[in-house]
């Protein structure tokens, strides 16, 4: 099986012509929207000397990709399957975010009892929630089978707290959650160990080639009527698509393995995880949704002959191409030779960038004070985030149009885990967030998605209201 996704996956790479429907929307148009989006950003005060870093969202792009997800796998899977497409609340847990993708027919795939709490006040239907997590409390447990979300077990131990909970341990035996298992089938990294998770050593799921495993999956299944979905991550940025369609070739395998040894359609959905990489090097989208779509068709098909629901859990590729983070350039200088621009963003937007720079780049463009693009010759820079350590930069000998005081570097390609993994490193504060649409009349309209941070909820959130709980604890309190 494994030898058809290689050359499933060659032939869509020998093709290479992608569909700009199929990529979530025009990819020069989305140039287009972002430009005129800086430039307005500036024009109303949204950028500026005392707003000197900010987000925006480009929302019609944020539906195409939307609309370009659903339209891939309906276009290989039989009438009537049931399809849920879960967000990846961790790549941008913005409830605004949240709520978008819920209004274009996205549910919510959660991490956390934090992110539960964000799916929740998004409005996202307790039915077209899952939650994933490796290190579920028994409490958390008994909220999500409470209210009806789908839970994955991630261990043999969850699953045992969960069979406690089914018996009537808090929810009675009506559970109305769809109760999945989450099972890795090592097959092996990309090229982001952090991002690979069926390793054969990953911290995630039920590894199916250690000794005793697969036939005590089985037989887990066999036990619980009540089990009836399976799942397997194999990994995010980093992946390839013939990797992503060999776990996913692994996963049904199992499935069907399962329901011909238990006699019965025991387990009756697949979720195969997320993981579509985003091209982080030009504007070209690719892969497409529709390249994975047909991938899989080809190589799994019976994965969409309607015998199985299926559930998705893509997060970067529905966002990062429609996030931007503009910094103003604060100061312009030279060290050594080198220009540097030193700018408001850095370490506390992009501490994945500035800590491990080769695996995670960023593309930086220049705009000019007024917010457009700048123009001339490139020169080699630096361009520098504000932090108080030298590593903190955003991008380190990049060649662009130079930056100078008061204009603009805008790091691309950050809609997805950047807006939500703020870093506090020397109390900086959260930049905010607006979406942009067209207004209708030609322009554009803005919304506020989060409000910067102020100086004052920083020292709320580093103990302010607790100033004297030190100065004041007597020896004997501490016993």
């Amino acid at each position: 099986m494994s030898g058809s996704v290689v050359e499933a996956n060659e032939e869509i790479e020998e093709t290479n012509e992608i569909d700009e429907s199929e990529a979530g929307g025009d990819d020069g148009e989305r140039v287009v929207r972002r430009d005129a989006a800086v430039r307005a950003a500036v024009e109303r005060g949204l950028l500026g000397p005392d707003a000197p870093i900010v987000g925006l969202l480009d929302v019609t792009g944020i539906r195409a990709s939307a609309a370009a997800l659903h339209r891939a796998f309906e276009a290989v899977t039989a009438p009537g399957t049931a399809i849920l497409h879960a967000f990846a609340v961790k790549a941008n847990p913005l409830v605004p975010v949240v709520r978008l993708l819920a209004s274009e027919g996205i549910g919510a795939e959660v991490a956390s009892a934090g992110e539960l709490a964000l799916a929740g006040a998004a409005g996202v239907p307790v039915a077209r929630t899952v939650f994933d997590a490796p290190a579920k409390t028994e409490a958390e447990l008994r909220e999500a089978l409470a209210l009806g979300v789908a839970v994955n077990a991630d261990n043999p131990q969850e699953l045992r707290r969960i069979d406690a909970l089914v018996r009537g341990g808090g929810t009675g035996t009506s559970v109305r959650s769809a109760l999945g298992l989450r099972v890795n089938p090592q097959i092996g990294a990309g090229t982001i160990g952090a991002t690979s998770t069926a390793t054969a050593t990953s911290k995630f799921g039920v590894g199916l080639r250690d000794e005793g495993a697969r036939e005590w999956v089985i037989q887990a299944f066999a036990d619980r009527p009540w089990l009836t979905r399976l799942h397997a991550h194999i990994g995010s940025q980093g992946i390839s698509l013939s990797l992503l369609a060999r776990g996913v070739a692994e996963t049904y395998a199992l499935a069907e393995e399962i329901n011909a040894r238990t006699g019965r359609r025991q387990v009756d959905t697949l979720d195969i995880g997320g993981g579509l990489s985003v091209n982080l090097a030009s504007e070209v989208t690719e892969p497409t949704y529709a390249q994975y779509a047909r991938l899989l068709a080809e190589a799994v098909p019976g994965l969409f002959d309607g015998r199985y629901g299926l559930v998705t859990e893509f997060g970067r590729s529905l966002l990062a191409r429609h996030g931007t983070v503009v910094a103003r350039v604060e100061y312009a200088k030279s060290s050594g030779g080198r220009r540097i621009a030193v700018t408001h963003a850095g370490v506390q937007v992009a501490s994945r960038t500035v800590y491990v720079p080769g695996t995670w780049p960023l593309r930086i463009a220049a705009y000019d004070d007024k917010g457009r693009p700048k123009e001339g010759p490139a020169v080699v820079q630096d361009v520098a985030g504000p932090a108080c350590f030298s590593g903190d930069l955003l991008a380190e000998g990049r060649a662009l149009p130079l930056l100078e005081q008061g204009d603009f570097a805008v790091a691309l390609d950050t809609g997805a885990y950047y807006f939500g993994t703020h870093y506090s490193y020397n109390s900086l504060a959260r930049p905010g967030v607006y979406g942009f649409a067209p207004d209708g009349d030609g322009g554009l309209a803005f919304a506020v998605v989060r409000e910067p941070q102020t100086v004052a909820e920083i020292v709320a959130d580093s103990g302010g209201a607790h100033a004297d709980a030190l100065t004041t604890l007597r020896a004997s309190e501490r016993h």
